[in-house]
């Protein structure tokens, strides 16, 4: 006589069979869903599923089907956004930003720009991955140098510290083993007129903000802590994408004389409910400093909104000092 359990075996095993979707030769039993547990399928073999004698370990190898990710295009919803910036005639932006938490990036604009003084931080970081290489700690010097640098943009710290760490070929280097492609440093000591573009800059910040990266952690908190204390009339650019004291960040702001025109540019971290959002903003072409301080701000926004999905802040298109 059938025992009970051999009678409920067969039972599940006929019910299953007779419920089971073919798909690319391979069936599969479908399992609704109770008490809030997703749906399943297990998959039974060609053969077991002909002759009706699927065994228990077929119907037992559950897996959760893979729900397809919709796909989002961030560069086209950051062009888009962008294209809702005032931008004067004759001025030109680029903008890259990553959501720190998805590791997902966007990026909208070509070409190179003068770094200006968002170099300064390129050079910092060129000086302590130096030293590490050396096994050595920076000198009091250097380390007042570099606080006057990040801090204040003193240009003649700059300066200092762009002979110690050799010049454009010393950055050119250090950019090289940090995964910049397109940043060369200027000749001479115009550190200034380092040429770059927004995607290295976000690289670089990565380099700075990343766990990956050729600095080591004491290096890293260095630099970071620096540029969280930058001085209260250089508190603009892309901190006007954050809260109001969650930020860490470097600004450039340089006229040209030939032209007459502004290099205004912006990187740095900020954190919007509690994300954290690295933003490079370059731009050139500004007719005045507080044109471009307001054109980088509002790209910052426009750039953080693409991921942040939310209101974010006014500019407050701030005076440098």
């Amino acid at each position: 006589m059938e025992s009970r359990r051999a009678r409920r075996t067969r039972t599940l095993i006929c019910a299953a069979a007779a419920s089971a979707v073919v798909m690319g030769g391979t069936a599969y039993v479908t399992a609704q869903a109770h008490s809030g547990v997703p749906a399943v399928s297990s998959a039974v073999t060609p053969s077991a599923s002909a002759s009706g004698n699927a065994s228990a370990s077929d119907i037992g190898e559950a897996s959760v089907e893979p729900v397809a990710r919709p796909t989002v295009d961030r560069d086209a919803l950051l062009a888009e956004a962008v294209r809702g910036v005032p931008v004067e005639d004759g001025a030109d932006v680029s903008v890259a930003v990553l959501d720190v938490d998805s590791g997902e990036g966007a990026s909208y604009g070509e070409g190179t720009f003068d770094t200006a003084s968002i170099v300064k931080v390129d050079i910092l970081a060129t000086l302590l991955l130096q030293a590490q290489d050396a096994g050595r700690q920076l000198t009091a010097a250097e380390q007042a140098y570099a606080t006057a640098m990040i801090e204040h943009s003193d240009n003649d710290s700059a300066s200092a510290l762009w002979r110690t760490i050799g010049g454009a070929e010393g950055l050119d280097a250090a950019n090289e083993r940090f995964g910049l492609t397109g940043t060369e440093g200027g000749g001479g000591l115009l550190w200034g007129l380092t040429q770059t573009t927004a995607v290295d800059q976000l690289t670089l910040l990565q380099q700075v903000f990343g766990e990956e990266s050729e600095l080591h952690a004491a290096s890293r908190s260095y630099l970071r802590e620096l540029m969280g204390r930058i001085a209260a009339g250089q508190q603009w650019g892309v901190s006007a994408a954050g809260d109001d004291t969650a930020w860490a960040l470097k600004n450039g702001w340089l006229p040209r004389t030939a032209t007459g025109l502004w290099d205004v540019n912006s990187i740095g971290r900020v954190t919007v409910d509690g994300r954290d959002y690295l933003v490079a903003v370059l731009s050139d072409g500004n007719s005045t400093k507080e044109k471009g301080i307001a054109l980088v701000e509002a790209a910052a926004r426009a750039a953080v909104s693409v991921f942040a999905g939310t209101s974010l802040p006014t500019s407050s298109a701030a005076t440098a000092g």
